[in-house]
């Protein structure tokens, strides 16, 4: 009798020991579950910032085209009448400047001063590269000939009401007023360190991309959010 009831007890220990065993088990398991769902979403965040980060750094904007108008030779030597025109980076159909030049040779180049920002401030879309179109000029010429895009003493149309609002630019500039000419504050700005610190500016300088160009095909310039500057080139519709 006394053997029965030994027994019997052992069965319920043993039972509640199986399902205290269960229930950690199911505990533990839940909680796994529960870190693993967090875990999983976590990533597709980090996944998602990363993304976005990747976008930030590489995305272009078309900012002007070339195409060539006419081209004829005189005296043996190849001459290129081109039009050059610079689009608003934020609407390509939006035409800021028209400008036909006529060069020696086919191979041209366009040259365009850019101010780069740190990565940092790209991702997180506080800046982006700002650029400057100075000139365009042929490969029998030197850069110093070469004919004005954007004229020196003047601030670009497109940061006209950008400068006016004493923005960003405005403010590392220190444009006080008329007298100051904008590229000249560009200069000054690109040969202070502690300017250039300050404000996360990594670089600035000039940047030349030239093409041998063909009747028939419009070169395309893109520039990226960290100041990578391109021609692409396509067929004339």
């Amino acid at each position: 009798m006394i053997s029965k009831v030994k027994s019997s007890e052992e069965g319920k220990i043993a039972a509640i020991i199986l399902i205290i065993v269960v229930f950690v088990a199911i505990g533990i398991w839940g909680l796994a579950a529960y870190n693993f769902s967090q875990t999983l979403k976590e990533l597709f965040a980090e996944n998602k910032k990363l993304k976005q980060a990747i976008t930030n750094l590489t995305k272009e904007d078309q900012i002007g085209y070339a195409k060539v108008v006419k081209q004829n030779v005189k005296e043996g030597k190849i001459f290129t009448t081109l039009k050059f025109v610079e689009t608003a980076r934020d609407d390509k159909n939006n035409k800021i400047l028209t400008k036909n030049y006529t060069i020696e040779g086919d191979i041209i180049h366009f040259d365009a001063l850019i101010i780069k920002f740190d990565n940092k401030m790209v991702i997180d879309r506080e800046q982006r590269s700002i650029y400057l179109w100075r000139r365009v000029y042929g490969e029998t010429m030197p850069p110093s000939k070469g004919f004005e895009i954007e004229e020196e003493g003047d601030e670009p149309q497109r940061y006209r009401n950008f400068l006016g609002k004493r923005s960003f630019l405005d403010k590392i500039l220190l444009k006080k007023d008329d007298t100051v000419r904008f590229w000249d504050a560009i200069w000054d700005l690109s040969n202070d360190p502690e300017k250039l610190k300050k404000y996360g500016i990594t670089a600035v300088s000039g940047n030349v991309v030239y093409k041998k160009l063909k009747p028939g095909l419009i070169y395309v310039f893109k520039i990226t959010n960290t100041g990578h500057l391109r021609a692409e080139t396509v067929p004339d519709m």
